[in-house]
C-alpha cells in the first residue's frame, strides 16, 4: 500500500528564502583589564590605570588628589582678587589725588582764574534755582562740579548753595574789590579754577566792557 504524504497548507508553504535581519547582532562589550601582558615584555605584567588612558591634561588633573586640586583652585581665587583689589586700589587713589589737585571745598586754598559773567543772563542753573543778573551768584567748573557729585541729579550736587569769596585788584581804585557768590551753576566752558558771575557780581569786581579778568577766590566756611 502506498504512502502518501499529508498535504502541507498552502500558508505553511516556504515561498521563498528568509530574509536576512537589517539589526545587526549585539556586539558583546569587551571587558576593561587593568592590567595587560605586552608581547616582548618577558611576560611582566605593565600596569595601567585610567588616567593612562586618558589626554594629558586630564592625567595630571586625575593625577592630582581631592585636596591638591582644591587647595590649586583657592589660590587661584586668592590671586584674582588680589588682582582686582590693586586694580581698584589704583583707580581709587589715582582719582583722589586727581581730586585733591582740584579747587573742591577740602581743599582751603586761595586759587586764581579767569572771572566772567553769564550772557545771556543765568535762568535756571544745574542747582535747579531760577536766578537773575542781579543776585549774587556763580557757576563754577564743570570739572569740579562733576568731580564734587554723588549722583545723576545735579541738583543735589554738594557745591549747590555753597559760598565763594571773590578778590581782585582794581588799579583804578589802588585796591582790592571783594565779593561773596553762592554755586548755583556747572560752566561747561570754565577751566578748574574759572568763574561765572552774575553781570552785577561782574562789574562789582570790574569794567562789562573788559569782559574777561582775573581774579581770586576761595571757599568759605
Amino acid at each position: 500500500m502506498a504512502t502518501t504524504q499529508p498535504e502541507v497548507p498552502e500558508w505553511e508553504t516556504p515561498t521563498s528564502p528568509p530574509k536576512k535581519s537589517i539589526f545587526r547582532k549585539p556586539v558583546a562589550l569587551q571587558s576593561f583589564s587593568l592590567s595587560k601582558e605586552e608581547p616582548g615584555e618577558d611576560a611582566t605584567t605593565v600596569k595601567r590605570t585610567f588616567s593612562d588612558h586618558l589626554p594629558h591634561g586630564f592625567a595630571a588633573c586625575f593625577g592630582r588628589s581631592r585636596k591638591q586640586i582644591l587647595l590649586s583652585l583657592l589660590a587661584f581665587i586668592l590671586l584674582l582678587i588680589l588682582i582686582l583689589g590693586l586694580g581698584l586700589g589704583l583707580g581709587l587713589s589715582h582719582k583722589s589725588k586727581k581730586a585733591q589737585n582740584l579747587p573742591l571745598p577740602t581743599n582751603r586754598g586761595i586759587f586764581t582764574g579767569d572771572l566772567t559773567f553769564y550772557s545771556p543772563g543765568p535762568g535756571y542753573g544745574s542747582c535747579g534755582y531760577q536766578n537773575t543778573s542781579t543776585e549774587s551768584i556763580c557757576a563754577v567748573s564743570h570739572l569740579i562740579f562733576d568731580a564734587a557729585s554723588t549722583s545723576s541729579n545735579s541738583n543735589n550736587n554738594p557745591l549747590c548753595g555753597k559760598m565763594i569769596r571773590i578778590t581782585r585788584y582794581d588799579a583804578t581804585v589802588g585796591g582790592n574789590r571783594s565779593v561773596d557768590v553762592e554755586v548755583v551753576d556747572r560752566c561747561v566752558g570754565c577751566k578748574a579754577t574759572d568763574l561765572d558771575l552774575s553781570l552785577s557780581m561782574f562789574t562789582s569786581l570790574a569794567e562789562e566792557s573788559q569782559g574777561r579778568v582775573v581774579g581770586s577766590w576761595a571757599w568759605l566756611n
